[in-house]
């Protein structure tokens, strides 16, 4: 969030904020900086930019665990078929491994989703405390 609304470019080369700056300094109201507002906005696009990426980078988290899960439960499939277990008490032990991984696997997907989530949520928190700041600034008198 420390890049400056030079550095943002859109899918044009253009930089968006800064024709908003200009369009929003046509308005001149006193005591009101228009850029700082139009600054404002920029920051706040950013975050949800960043809010975004840490929620889209835990769904992929959670895609490869799922993928990973599915991987390993195909193979304790193929290797129980390959051993022809016929003992009821190695069938059983192996049906309470199965299910104890599985608690372990839904505990690591839950721990993913909720990191993912809180994630996003400190990025966007961060920018509201930035935003009642920056409107503490612009209404103390000059």
């Amino acid at each position: 969030m420390s890049q400056n609304s030079t550095n943002y470019t859109g899918a044009a080369g253009a930089n968006p904020f800064g024709e908003l700056t200009k369009m929003l300094e046509q308005f001149k109201i006193p005591g009101v900086d228009m850029s700082a507002i139009a600054d404002a906005r920029r920051q706040d696009v950013e975050s949800l930019v960043q809010a975004n990426k840490a929620v889209y980078e835990g769904m992929q988290a959670l895609a490869n665990k799922q993928t990973e899960m599915l991987q390993q439960a195909m193979q304790g499939f193929q290797s129980a078929g390959a051993s022809g277990m016929s003992d009821p008490a190695q069938q059983t032990e192996m049906a309470r491994k199965a299910y104890e991984k599985a608690l372990t696997d839904m505990k690591g997907l839950a721990d993913i989703a909720q990191k993912s989530q809180a994630d996003a949520m400190a990025i966007i928190m961060e920018r509201a405390a930035q935003n009642m700041q920056e409107i503490k600034k612009m209404t103390q008198p000059k």
